[in-house]
């Protein structure tokens, strides 16, 4: 079936970039006026725009499928599960592309709205092979990840140890972390340090590791899969690591790197504003300069890990005078570290917990400056101005490290209903086997293998300096989408015991409702998708 069914694989994902690039030749038109993008048009026809920026997320994702398993092929591993699991996803997502793409649970994205013929669907799943794919995926309960990830040995070694460490020090106390709302413990932060977690992109120079994206993906999936706050408390690391990589100073890069690759300080990103959300430029925070210092003045909300950081990358208007992004600036800000007794020590600096009901671990807080102090010598790069540039281009890594996360999650939502299905008896055998049930697992395992492939695309052109913002937002907006659905069907599996507290889907599931919320909301993911596409071409 091989060599056929990748002919299938490749005819599916030429078939749906045709569709894609059609749509976007249908909505160009209604959003353009002399030869540019309207931003009213935009606005006035999302559902359109949208639209478009999941229909070609869905073509990128079958041509990595298909590349994937071509790449499988040619080494000979594209084996029994790699076949079933490519070809039920392609069958699947082209299906959906032909009789409509679902944006959210309420909202669908059809070839009528675009005024366009249906693309064809070239393959088709029979129940049978959805069987075999079950008793296969119930055979590798045990294993990583199921399918063949396609990774080099030196990632895979990467994923072993970073396995062997979440399954021993974090699946076992996840929940009780979770339930009790507690902070991740200081000697797991410590033990993550030691493994490299948080200089693990940083170069060797500045004593990280020096390594890419791709080992960012492996590490932030297996951390997330035993819980996405040891997973995500990576980020901070990763977004104030790269801002000053990207935007920092010598003197600031030798300064603060080398204390957060070891993990001598704690980061974290203040960024979002009370009514601002992913308005950025509405942003109001006032950092005023008085000789060697700033005197910052404002309002930040949901700032993750705000109390235990020591620093924090804080966004700032410096020139009261602009509006929009101009005037916008990035400081370094040291703080000091608090905890639950005193969350915020330092003067000019006040905070409050905004309780969540999944996310935890870092805890997130409202937080109000006034007075609060930050050296002059801690403008990011000595130049006013330019917060909003700086922070752009650290996107692309931040939404490849999100998809990651998501695929973290998705995985740990398809181990906690593969096993309760393993282990739940009724009618005399495992509930596994009934077809509801089964087919559940297949198509929650068919769509994780999708996300890790676009994902990883995304950090392997990240890695080899390409522009990956598109490949990044596509991995991001798809792979929030296939967490929240392999968790909702993983506790839907559970029955009842599910809406317990008790059992450990019902956090994953909560967990899983942030990543379409978090680093761009999916409506905004998909605007930012669907404009980039319709500025190709664009005079």
């Amino acid at each position: 079936m091989g060599a056929e069914l990748i002919t299938q694989l490749e005819i599916a994902a030429g078939a749906a970039s045709a569709y894609a690039d059609a749509a976007k030749a249908a909505v160009r038109p209604l959003v353009s006026k002399n030869g540019k993008l309207d931003r009213v048009a935009l606005d006035r026809e999302q559902h359109l725009v949208h639209g478009l920026a999941w229909v070609a997320t869905y073509a990128e994702t079958l041509r990595e499928v298909s590349d994937w398993a071509r790449a499988l092929s040619e080494v000979g591993k594209f084996g029994e599960t790699e076949q079933l699991l490519a070809k039920l996803l392609v069958a699947e997502y082209a299906a959906q592309l032909a009789g409509g793409v679902p944006m959210t649970q309420v909202e669908t994205i059809r070839p009528a709205d675009f005024g366009i013929d249906a693309p064809p669907v070239p393959l088709r799943v029979t129940q049978a092979e959805k069987t075999r794919l079950a008793a296969l995926l119930h055979d590798a309960q045990g294993r990583a990840t199921f399918e063949n990830t396609n990774l080099d040995a030196d990632f895979e070694m990467i994923r072993d140890q970073f396995r062997k460490f979440a399954d021993d020090k974090i699946v076992p106390h996840a929940h009780d972390w979770h339930c009790q709302d507690e902070f991740i413990p200081m000697s797991i932060v410590e033990e993550m340090g030691a493994l490299g977690v948080f200089g693990l992109t940083i170069p060797e120079e500045y004593g990280g590791s020096g390594l890419g994206k791709t080992a960012m993906c492996v590490v932030s999936e297996e951390l997330s899969r035993a819980w996405i706050g040891t997973g995500s408390l990576g980020t901070r690391s990763e977004i104030a690591a790269e801002l000053i990589l990207i935007g920092g100073t010598d003197e600031q890069k030798a300064e603060w790197l080398p204390k957060i690759a070891s993990a001598e300080i704690l980061p974290t990103a203040v960024f979002t504003e009370p009514n601002t959300g992913s308005d950025l430029g509405s942003l109001r925070t006032r950092a005023a300069k008085e000789g060697d210092a700033y005197i910052v003045t404002g309002n930040k909300t949901w700032i993750t890990h705000a109390a235990r950081a020591d620093v924090m990358t804080l966004l700032v208007r410096t020139d009261p005078n602009t509006s929009g992004f101009n005037g916008l600036s990035m400081l370094l800000a040291p703080k000091q570290r608090g905890d639950d007794a005193d969350p915020f020590p330092t003067p000019g600096m006040t905070g409050g917990e905004i309780e969540v009901i999944g996310y935890r671990g870092m805890k997130e807080y409202e937080l109000g400056f006034d007075g609060f102090k930050v050296p002059a010598a801690n403008l990011l790069g000595g130049v006013e101005g330019q917060g909003f540039k700086q922070l752009m281009a650290t996107f692309e890594s931040a939404r490849i490290q999100t998809a990651a996360r998501a695929v973290g999650v998705a995985q740990s939502a398809l181990e906690l209903g593969l096993k309760y299905a393993i282990d739940r008896k009724q009618f005399g055998q495992e509930i596994f086997h009934f077809p509801r049930v089964s087919n559940k697992l297949v198509m929650i395992a068919a769509e994780l293998m999708a996300a890790r492939q676009i994902t990883y695309f995304a950090a392997r052109r990240k890695d080899s300096g390409k522009r990956c913002d598109l490949e990044a937002g596509m991995a991001k907006l798809l792979g929030a989408r296939v967490a929240w659905a392999a968790a909702d069907n993983a506790l839907q599996i559970h029955g009842g015991n599910g809406f317990a507290v008790e059992y450990p889907i019902s956090r994953v599931l909560a967990d899983a409702r942030i990543l379409n919320i978090f680093e761009g909301a999916g409506e905004i993911q998909a605007m930012v998708i669907g404009r980039r596409l319709l500025e190709e071409g664009v005079n």
